[in-house]
């Protein structure tokens, strides 16, 4: 898998990278020598929103510690870290998307560490086959994003984004090219109802946009008038005063985001403090007040983003084998971008 990102590595390493499929970003906290045992570099596609707060709470406990935070869409993360591997030498130490596939790549590959967090009985796990290779930080959920000036009635269900008019030609996704949270979401829609439901999402019209915060961003706009959308993105606009709405069908999109720690990390013990400490009921907390679901029972739910609660987010997800969608991985992004050219 990594192979074929390779080309399009070697143009990215001159880039910065930036936030989870919608813009770029990259946290200046290095103050420190890059080999110096007081580091830690962590790669992922959370955004600012969640993953800032995070890094704060961590460095408030370990202030010794510098926290170089890099955020980009999964896809240019795993094109950054091919490009690293080609040069001999992985700068991350962790790495924290929602693209579950590439961790089992990773796995199979055998670049990651197996670690089990402190307190990992108290957590919710949503992987059969733990290992300890990955643990998921957060059950990241999808629903339709809806712009409220543009639709005053909630869709019943996903069918009605496929045939009802007020999605014609206004409804988008996010490329699962670049976003690990739209490629889980693709393939967990399949899975339910079948590859023939993403073509009448197609021929309703639906577009194909860069990256999970454009996507929301043209629906906030009011260019599209919904979306396929991720909960913490969705929330953050929502608090910035955006006409949007998360509607859930029944038929839950839930897309663990994994957390890893490389095999040749340079600074592992910092590493493993952050995941740590990322399990912790405080971080877990920042987790669910950036509008997303935490991997913890014992969490303070946040009304305003009537999300799901954790064991429902779990038990109720849409069930899928993570093994046979790294299999079938390629194809789905090649149907994907050839029917949404």
């Amino acid at each position: 898998m990594f192979k074929k990102f390779f080309m399009a590595a070697l143009l990215l390493m001159a880039l910065v990278l930036t936030g989870c499929g919608g813009g770029d970003k990259t946290a200046d906290n290095n103050k420190g020598d890059k080999n110096s045992a007081n580091k830690l570099v962590i790669y992922t596609s959370m955004k600012e929103s969640l993953i800032g707060g995070i890094v704060e709470g961590f460095k408030a406990k370990n202030p010794d510690i510098d926290v170089d935070w890099q955020s980009a869409g999964a896809g240019k993360i795993m094109a950054k870290l091919e490009a690293e591997r080609q040069s001999g030498h992985l700068m991350a130490d962790i790495i924290w998307t929602s693209e579950v596939p590439d961790f089992y790549q990773m796995k199979d590959e055998g670049l990651l560490e197996k670690y089990q967090p402190a307190g990992f009985d108290e957590l919710l796990n949503p992987f059969d086959d733990y290992d300890g290779s990955f643990t998921a930080a957060r059950l990241g959920t999808l629903g339709i994003v809806i712009n409220v000036n543009k639709i005053q009635t909630e869709p019943a269900g996903w069918e009605t984004i496929a045939t009802d008019p007020l999605y014609k030609n206004s409804f988008g996704i996010a490329d699962p090219a670049l976003s690990g949270t739209a490629f889980m979401s693709i393939a967990l829609l399949e899975k339910q109802f079948g590859w023939d439901y993403i073509v009448r999402l197609h021929d309703n019209g639906a577009t194909k946009s860069k990256g999970s915060g454009r996507v929301i961003d043209d629906t906030a706009d009011g260019a599209l008038n919904a979306c396929l959308g991720v909960d913490y993105i969705t929330a953050g606009k929502i608090d910035k005063g955006s006409p949007l709405k998360m509607v859930y069908p029944k038929e839950l999109l839930m897309v663990p985001s994994p957390v890893a720690i490389f095999k040749d990390a340079e600074h592992k013990d910092n590493a493993k403090k952050f995941v740590d400490y990322l399990m912790t009921q405080e971080a877990q907390q920042k987790v669910a007040e950036a509008g997303t679901v935490p991997v913890r029972r014992d969490i303070q739910m946040p009304e305003r983003y009537n999300l799901p609660a954790p064991e429902d987010a779990l038990n109720n997800g849409i069930k899928i084998n993570y093994a046979e969608v790294l299999e079938n991985k390629d194809d789905i992004v090649k149907k994907f971008s050839n029917l949404f050219k």
